[in-house]
């Protein structure tokens, strides 16, 4: 069972939080994750993965151009992504910098694309995804982790 984790990063910081994503997704016996940028994503890791976790830096309240290019161009996948997982999260510079709103725009082409939409777990914050300003620290990268996991493990529930 595969993971996607796509993320945009300009600095850095998204990516640093992708990388916490993606060791918690490998720490469920049978999965793999792909951890892939927007420059290097292709339509093949849309179709062989059983959930993708997508993550961007917030850009006027929404996720970066170049994630949003992903989902349009990729669009032709989106009748054999049903039921799939998906989650989102994403890094700000400031504290009320629109975090949320750019994870919901993440989940919305999600939710287009058919897939389940999941957030963090309870044992995290239990909201929208993982989310913080500049480099995630201990307790997001803690965070960051248990999605990971999640998405796997619901992943391997729902395998047929």
């Amino acid at each position: 069972m595969q993971i996607l984790v796509l993320y945009y990063s300009k600095g850095g910081n998204t990516k640093k939080l992708a990388e916490a994503i993606g060791k918690g997704a490998e720490s469920v016996a049978g999965s793999s994750v792909a951890l892939k940028s927007t420059a290097d994503v292709t339509q093949d890791d849309f179709l062989h993965s059983d959930g993708i976790i997508a993550g961007s830096p917030v850009y006027f309240g929404v996720m970066a151009a170049d994630l949003k290019r992903v989902f349009d161009e990729f669009i032709g996948t989106r009748k054999r992504m049903e039921n799939k997982v998906g989650a989102a999260f994403a890094t700000s510079g400031d504290a009320s910098g629109g975090k949320e709103t750019t994870m919901m725009s993440i989940i919305q082409c999600l939710l287009i694309y058919g897939m389940i939409i999941v957030g963090d777990p309870m044992s995290a914050t239990g909201h929208y995804g993982v989310a913080c300003v500049g480099a995630p620290d201990d307790k997001t990268a803690e965070n960051a982790f248990k999605l990971g996991q999640r998405v796997a493990q619901l992943c391997s529930r729902l395998a047929p």
